[in-house]
């Protein structure tokens, strides 16, 4: 995936020379893979432009300005919508790219991704391979009933559980003999 930038070179809008220079700098930053389309000096990367961007995202007047951004074929927005993703912190998600482990913006989707699943990925990885290993229980055991005899058989007791069944015996012994 290409992510392309199109660019004035030749700007006599200061606004828009630093709103190129903020996209440019910020994906430099964060060593992401670019190509810069020049608009001003190239008709053809000008008339791709403005077919290319979505009608409800054109101006009023039907002209986009730069900066533009595209990832391959798809849209992903001018430079409100980069400033957006930027102050969120989803930047990799604005255009479409995987963010890189350990990054701000990957640990806010870990995040939601908890919130979305109910449970760590982590936890989520080792029971998939729990059950490819057959170490967890099969579907139909999931649905059987077991005494308390046969749950203190499957598990070993914690110290802790030992010293409250020998206190739990104690004073069951201790109420007999009274």
């Amino acid at each position: 995936m290409v992510i392309k930038v199109y660019l004035a070179t030749a700007s006599g809008s200061t606004a828009i020379k630093k709103k190129q220079q903020d996209v440019v700098g910020f994906l430099e930053a964060l060593k992401v893979d670019y190509t810069e389309f020049d608009i001003a000096t190239n008709e053809e990367n000008r008339m791709w432009m403005r077919e290319n961007v979505p009608g409800e995202k054109k101006p009023t007047n039907g002209i986009p300005l730069p900066p533009q951004i595209f990832n391959d074929q798809n849209y992903c927005g001018d430079y409100d919508t980069f400033f957006n993703a930027k102050e969120d912190n989803e930047v990799f998600a604005f255009l479409g790219l995987a963010p890189p482990a350990g990054s701000k913006e990957a640990q806010l989707a870990e995040k939601a991704l908890i919130l979305q699943n109910g449970k760590d990925p982590e936890e989520h990885h080792k029971t998939s391979a729990e059950e490819c290993n057959g170490d967890s229980a099969a579907p139909e055991d999931l649905h059987k009933t077991s005494g308390p005899g046969e749950a203190a058989e499957m598990k070993e007791p914690s110290e802790k559980e030992e010293e409250v069944e020998h206190k739990d015996e104690e004073q069951g012994e201790a109420a007999t003999e009274s």
